[in-house]
């Protein structure tokens, strides 16, 4: 028996109704596997948690959150929020408090969406606590500083612990999936010597622990190159956080943009699924908005606590998702205007539930 405890965050604008769908397409799988049982658990994050609860992040969400084994988050409209020290982004709070050092970011085409490499099948895996991201790289304060307002400073860092937290991601993702067995590491050593030097040691010492898969290293704008002349020659990539930041956007341009860029976060203890795509206030309410990067990122979601459980059936639940998301973006027959079809929201997600049935 696995027994997953699983919370619902719906986030800002289509986090609202995406959310539901992709919770709806994860019960509708495990629903054939008796022996998976999860117990869901809605909590309140965002503006309109604000609106009702005076926080964007209430005490009582953060503090369930380490009863749980996982959650959804919907996408955050942070950038909207009105200057109120109770209304803030709770992303780097959440990645950083939950140790959720890993960011898992796949990028994979489908026949028939329109896009620029119809081949591209690879993950990037980013860092996501330290690099140069101010918001998070410091126990208190900020590295993005101006000591003079004509100076303006940003620190980097990069530890041997979170690198090998990422790299140890990177390898046992390359094991699950049915690519190339191969992972990549991408630095700027030339430029970078001491902190790249540092991100490459740990990738290294952690690959002699993987002899099965195959390891190399690329600098990163030669990566940058070469994945978009032939994404087929990698796998699985892992970097540091700002370069995973710009090369799995890259990596989604790929396939035709955000909305078919879903993410998964993970850590030692916890995992949070987040789509890579904004909150995109301009489609909310109105059913048009592509449930997949939400659906996929639960579909990660469930796969890697299976994998970790070693869970068969949960493992076979999360390949039934992948399944059914393929059979309805093939077929072309119920799909978001986006994809080049005519349905809604709520009807491509019924779809895909109705595969799972």
């Amino acid at each position: 028996m696995a027994d997953y405890r699983l919370g619902i965050l719906l986030g800002d604008d289509i986090g609202l109704e995406i959310v539901p769908i992709a919770v709806d397409v994860v019960k509708a799988a495990v629903k054939n596997y008796p022996q998976i049982n999860i117990d869901w658990v809605p909590l309140p994050i965002g503006y309109k948690s604000f609106l009702e609860n005076g926080h964007s992040l209430p005490e009582t969400t953060f503090n369930t959150l380490f009863e749980l084994d996982g959650w959804i988050l919907g996408p955050i409209g942070h950038m909207a929020y009105p200057k109120d020290p109770n209304c803030i982004n709770p992303h780097p709070i959440l990645r950083r408090q939950f140790d959720l050092a890993s960011n898992i970011r796949p990028a994979k085409a489908y026949p028939g969406i329109k896009c620029i490499n119809d081949k591209t099948d690879l993950v990037i895996i980013r860092e996501n606590n330290e690099g140069f991201q101010p918001d998070r790289n410091m126990y208190k304060g900020t590295s993005d500083c101006m000591p003079t307002p004509d100076i303006a400073l940003s620190l980097r860092v990069i530890t041997r612990r979170n690198s090998t937290m990422v790299a140890r991601t990177a390898f046992e993702l390359a094991r699950q999936r049915n690519g190339l067995k191969k992972v990549t590491a991408i630095h700027k050593n030339t430029v970078f010597k001491l902190g790249c030097s540092l991100f490459l040691e740990a990738c290294e010492a952690v690959a002699k622990e993987y002899p099965d898969i195959e390891y190399d290293t690329c600098v990163v704008d030669t990566f940058a190159m070469r994945m978009l002349m032939d994404p087929t020659q990698y796998d699985v990539a892992v970097t540091t956080n700002m370069f995973g930041d710009i090369l799995s956007d890259e990596a989604a341009g790929l396939i035709g943009g955000l909305g078919m860029a879903p993410g998964l976060s993970v850590g030692p203890k916890y995992v949070m699924a987040q789509a890579t795509h904004g909150s995109a206030p301009k489609h909310a309410g109105k059913n048009t908005a592509n449930p997949y990067a939400m659906i996929m990122s639960a579909q990660m979601m469930l796969s890697w606590l299976a994998n970790q459980h070693h869970d068969e059936d949960g493992i076979r639940a999360a390949k039934d998702i992948e399944d059914a998301v393929y059979q309805v973006i093939t077929e072309r027959k119920v799909l978001t205007k986006d994809l080049g079809g005519t349905a809604g929201t709520r009807e491509m997600g019924a779809e895909i539930c109705r595969k799972l049935s």
